[in-house]
């Protein structure tokens, strides 16, 4: 089995738009009535996701994919509160929607109501819905709802650990995900992204987070920003902190993701990460979306990179499947009970 362990819904039904439109529309105007949750038609969701990702999951040969809301949409920086944790459910009820109608395809992975410099109890509350009232099996966490100022404190801070409580006790890990960038420093896909993915793995490598939460974990996608290739450095960093070697300090909790859109990348990757800490991720249809003229295939069909290892095919299978259900203990749960 291949599990894609980054997805997002980048495409959606027009009533999902014009909801958002009108929240929008409600930050210029206080006069304006706060939209209602949208409703929309399954066959309009069937549409959107037959023609993309399910079509792309078929052709490119995986089976199923770990789904979460349109990362630079979550927008956790843009209006107030409620505009927030609406937001929110909005993007995870039509993500369930998804799980619901293709439920050998897709589960559900929540954005949450996080708020620039206030508390994670929003962000607490829906995530214990998303997973035991909708099935959802992991979170987005943002390190930065500011949207690139960079006003939250590091992840090692005690300001997160309510959240992390939640997540060690619903069994569920979190992929760290920045969103949209309204910083014009931070191109959002080509820096912010990559930016915020290095500065994760140094905020942890600063602290002793995995002291205090042995069984938390964290998925840093875009395999792993600039660490892979500066892995020389952070482990100089982590001696010259005094903080144990890299493998004892972090990565029993860390994992990487094969968002990688070119082949020497993924080499990199595997050549300095244990294969034991990889995950098979694409992040279609996202960030990349054009055919490489290398090539002549698409920049995030990432399967063809992960093939073309030369890796025991036991190895390719920790990758592809098995890595994904040990990080994601609800996942492994789901797909026993189906007698996979």
């Amino acid at each position: 089995m291949i599990i894609d362990c980054h997805g997002h819904q980048t495409l959606v039904p027009k009533a999902h738009i014009n909801f958002r439109d009108a929240q929008l529309a409600c930050l210029e105007n206080p006069l304006l009535s706060r939209p209602i949750q949208p409703e929309m038609a399954d066959d309009e969701i069937q549409d959107i996701i037959e023609n993309n990702q399910l079509k792309l999951l078929r052709e490119r040969g995986a089976d199923m994919t770990i789904f979460s809301p349109r990362a630079s949409r979550m927008e956790p920086h843009v209006g107030d509160r409620e505009t927030s944790r609406n937001w929110s459910l909005a993007c995870n009820n039509l993500i369930h929607r998804v799980t619901e109608l293709y439920p050998e395809h897709f589960v559900g992975v929540c954005m949450l109501p996080q708020r620039p410099e206030v508390s994670l109890d929003d962000a607490i509350v829906e995530l214990d819905r998303c997973v035991n009232e909708l099935g959802f099996i992991g979170c987005n966490l943002n390190p930065d709802p500011s949207g690139g100022h960079w006003t939250a404190p590091p992840l090692t801070d005690r300001y997160w650990y309510p959240l992390y409580e939640k997540m060690v006790e619903l069994e569920v890990p979190a992929m760290v995900h920045v969103s949209g960038s309204c910083n014009p420093a931070f191109h959002a896909t080509g820096s912010y992204y990559i930016a915020a993915d290095t500065n994760a793995f140094m905020q942890f490598l600063q602290g002793n987070l995995f002291r205090d939460f042995p069984d938390l974990k964290f998925i840093i996608p875009h395999g792993g920003g600039a660490v892979p290739y500066h892995w020389g450095r952070y482990r100089g960093l982590a001696d010259m902190l005094a903080k144990p070697a890299l493998n004892e300090h972090l990565m029993k909790n860390i994992y990487f993701d094969t968002c990688v859109y070119h082949q020497p990348g993924i080499d990199l990757l595997f050549d300095v990460i244990n294969v034991e800490n990889i995950l098979f991720g694409s992040e279609m249809v996202g960030a990349v979306r054009g055919i490489d003229p290398q090539t002549g295939h698409y920049f995030d069909d990432t399967k063809r990179y992960v093939d073309a290892l030369d890796i025991s095919a036991a190895n390719k299978a920790l990758v592809f499947e098995g890595n994904a259900r040990r990080v994601y203990p609800r996942l492994d749960r789901l797909l026993k009970a189906r007698g996979l």
